[in-house]
């Protein structure tokens, strides 16, 4: 069995709040499945052997270079990449009917837009280091079929959800019952499975997820036929859960319950769901949340938008809730996982100065009910964490996925942190005290990578792979 074998840096998270730097180590992966055959150490007899018995040379990173594993997006809605970076001046509600719904209908109405828009969508997602990513769509099943397709064709493993929505602010954009959104979703998801069905099992990157968009568009026979058909056919399911003041409130008058028991009442929420947001969800809820074992797609720039309050994340991860990180576009209106990890960071300082504050100010306090004791704040290694194997987890990728482990897939993207020869930093970085070795290399610190995550960009990143296929790869 041939394989590509590159040589140099490697850096991951393999458990939250640790990093690891592994200088001059030697990766295989597997020209036929993508999978990661090898990794280890260039000096170790195993590395040695492969070496040996390689007809090719393997690939070697020039210094100042490494390799580190995919971004995951777990909440993205396509569609609305129509009108990124524009529209957030209204509430959650009311921004909906007037931006959200309204691009929706015009890109089912348009499959020309609809391509127009896909295609660039899964460029830039390239672009950013994006290999994995959970999309919600529209309610019409054609539209979906080409959001698929574009991004099989662009080589990303993407989920595609067909919005299941039988109740609408929007009378023009909805399905006319829940027997109709049903069938409609279950017809989606032969559709995408046959898209695929002809390759090999391990170039099958797009899968069909369920989507009731949430509650409040959502019959409650609609959210039991989307259970069970879940559980038919184990399929992956997507929403929005607890997500804004005005949102909350909307539920509780229609359904007088919360989000969280409208979904488990209906048995929604599985090992297999990822609900976005949830910032309105109490400590308890948290725990709950993780006894099901559902995921929690954090957003922390539209949560600043759209929520009127930030998500307890901290919390959430002491509970033991699976988290990961999600742009939102275009509620968030930036597509770069880069940006949500810095804005969950900056989040959550803000809320343990908030905490601090208030047990400092005129002597101990006692904790409102339910308030965590704990330093709310996370570091940058966590939030890297968050966007790479976090995201992975949450979307039941193989175990080790988002980490460099033998028998994952190979998703990887090619970090440059300076020129090797003129030893000049590359687009918004600057180096001033590099440290060498013995013989003169650069050596890849801690520090660099910090200064990466804090200011670096699209400039730095120079390949990009997904289940071990080459996306793109920059000359320098």
């Amino acid at each position: 069995m041939s394989s590509t074998l590159i040589q140099g840096t490697f850096v991951c998270t393999p458990t939250i709040g640790s990093l690891q730097i592994l200088s001059d180590h030697l990766i295989a992966v597997s020209s036929t499945t993508g999978l990661i055959t090898h990794f280890a150490p260039i000096t170790s007899s195993s590395s040695i052997e492969l070496l040996q018995s390689s007809p090719s040379p393997p690939i070697v990173l020039p210094p100042g270079t490494f390799l580190l594993p995919n971004f995951c997006d777990l909440h993205i809605h396509a569609p609305q990449f129509l009108y990124q970076g524009t529209g957030l001046h209204l509430p959650l509600m009311q921004w909906l009917d007037e931006y959200a719904y309204k691009a929706e209908e015009r890109l089912d109405a348009d499959a020309g837009l609809a391509r127009r828009v896909y295609t660039r969508l899964a460029t830039r997602l390239v672009e950013k280091g994006t290999g994995t990513v959970l999309l919600f769509g529209t309610i019409k099943e054609e539209t979906n079929l080409i959001l698929a397709e574009i991004m099989q064709k662009a080589g990303l493993r993407a989920f595609v959800g067909k919005l299941s929505m039988d109740i609408s602010s929007r009378p023009t954009y909805t399905e006319p019952s829940a027997a109709a959104s049903l069938y409609s979703a279950s017809s989606f998801i032969t559709q995408c499975q046959h898209l695929t069905s002809s390759l090999p099992l391990h170039r099958r990157l797009v899968a069909p997820v369920l989507t009731p968009r949430f509650v409040p568009t959502c019959s409650d026979e609609l959210l039991s036929g989307l259970a069970a058909l879940s559980v038919s056919q184990s399929l992956v399911i997507q929403s929005h859960m607890s997500e804004s003041r005005d949102e909350v409130t909307w539920v509780r008058d229609l359904r007088g319950a919360e989000d969280i028991e409208v979904f488990e009442k209906h048995g929604l929420l599985t090992p297999r769901t990822i609900q976005a947001h949830c910032t309105f969800l109490s400590i308890p809820n948290l725990t709950h949340l993780s006894t099901l074992g559902t995921a929690v797609a954090h957003c922390p720039l539209s949560n600043a938008y759209f929520s009127d309050k930030p998500f307890p994340l901290r919390e959430a991860l002491i509970q033991g809730v699976k988290v990961g990180l999600g742009t939102d576009v275009a509620g968030g209106y930036d597509l770069d996982i880069m940006s949500s990890m810095r804005y969950a960071v900056a989040v959550s300082r803000m809320r343990e100065g908030t905490r601090a504050l208030t047990v400092h100010a005129d002597g101990p306090r006692v904790p409102a009910v339910g308030a965590s004791a704990e330093n709310l704040s996370i570091n940058w290694q966590e939030a890297l964490y968050l966007a790479t194997q976090g995201g992975a987890h949450a979307l039941g990728l193989p175990p080790g996925s988002g980490n460099f482990e033998i028998g994952t897939p190979f998703d990887a993207q090619q970090i440059q942190l300076l020129d090797p020869e003129t030893r000049q930093g590359i687009g918004a970085l600057d180096f001033f005290d590099l440290e060498t070795g013995a013989e003169g290399n650069i050596l890849l610190t801690l520090e660099m990578v910090e200064k990466w995550w804090c200011v670096g960009d699209d400039r730095n990143r120079v390949g990009m792979w997904v289940q071990g296929n080459n996306l793109f790869e920059k000359a320098r």
